[in-house]
């Protein structure tokens, strides 16, 4: 039987007398042979921002696309996204989009849409970007109490 071999001590960077103590190494494992962790993409990258960051930058978009030719309506209308309706809003029916609170009493209009149903609808990120905008088209058209195709002649055809 051979003897087993002491252990190998493990590397560590012990300061030296003109070192800071601010500036001692310290040595990174790789546990398991899997690699030195990190993040998988730089932080500027599109790999990083979450389905949550794309879908308001949607959003953004369309009202950006609305508010060139209806600037002065929209002033004072707040958009806003929510995960889900609340829960009370599809008891006898489908679970809606979004939605529209008319202004009043001191308080701007504000249209919400909603994510994760508009999310469930679309099978890839152009197709989720024509929904939310037609979306935004339906509940500003119903604010201004005109068809959708007024607000935006290119309603549906996306």
């Amino acid at each position: 039987m051979v003897p087993a071999a002491p252990p190998t001590p493990r590397p560590t960077a012990a300061p030296s007398p003109a070192a800071s103590p601010a500036r001692t190494l310290r040595v990174r494992r790789d546990r398991h042979a899997r690699g030195l962790r990190g993040p998988l993409a730089p932080p500027e990258s599109p790999l990083t921002r979450s389905r949550a960051e794309v879908f308001a930058d949607l959003v953004l978009d369309a009202v950006e696309r609305l508010e060139r030719r209806w600037r002065r309506e929209l002033q004072d209308v707040e958009f806003a996204v929510e995960e889900v309706p609340p829960a009370d809003s599809a008891v006898d029916g489908p679970v809606p989009l979004g939605r529209l609170y008319r202004g009043g009493a001191g308080h701007d209009a504000r249209i919400v849409l909603y994510r994760r149903p508009i999310e469930a609808r679309a099978s890839g990120r152009p197709e989720l970007a024509a929904l939310v905008h037609d979306l935004m088209v339906e509940q500003v058209a119903d604010l201004l109490g005109v068809e959708p195709e007024t607000v935006d002649p290119d309603y549906g055809l996306d």
